[in-house]
């Protein structure tokens, strides 16, 4: 197997169990599930936070997996690294176990791993897989 073969296969095993994975966590939230409510509750969070985090958590896994928009896939990183962060700080705050405070983190490795291993053409600032078509309208709404 190719290195190029070997990476893309990571990249969709990291994608898919972090980032892609959100989608899970996203349904969840937006549905209200009492496991997650009481969470919510016991990290000191108000109730419509949920729909806040379901909404943002769904739009990100959708931005992470589909093909092009890499800058929007950039912001959706971006934001699974701050919730992922701030979960595991506000579970250190709240004086949970280790477990609970680690469990963030993996899954911040996991998209971390996926930011890390992405293809080029998925990747902010590479015009080289895109069409020539939207690179020269790109330059001529920002030039």
């Amino acid at each position: 197997m190719t290195r190029e073969k070997t990476r893309t296969i990571a990249y969709w095993i990291t994608t898919i169990l972090g980032p892609a994975s959100f989608v899970i966590g996203g349904y969840l939230q937006l549905t209200g599930d009492p496991q997650v409510m009481a969470t919510l509750a016991h990290l000191g969070y108000p109730p419509y936070f949920a729909v806040i985090l379901g909404t943002c958590n769904l739009l990100g896994a959708i931005a992470v997996v589909v093909p092009g928009l890499p800058r929007v896939k950039e912001w959706a990183y971006a934001g699974f690294f701050f919730h992922l962060t701030a979960a595991a700080a506000t579970r250190a705050f709240v004086g949970d176990s280790a477990g609970d405070i680690a469990a963030p983190l993996v899954f911040l490795a996991l998209v971390a791993a996926s930011w890390a291993l992405r293809p080029a053409s998925r990747q902010l600032g590479n015009t080289a897989a895109a069409p020539a078509a939207a690179v020269n309208l790109q330059e001529a709404v920002f030039v």
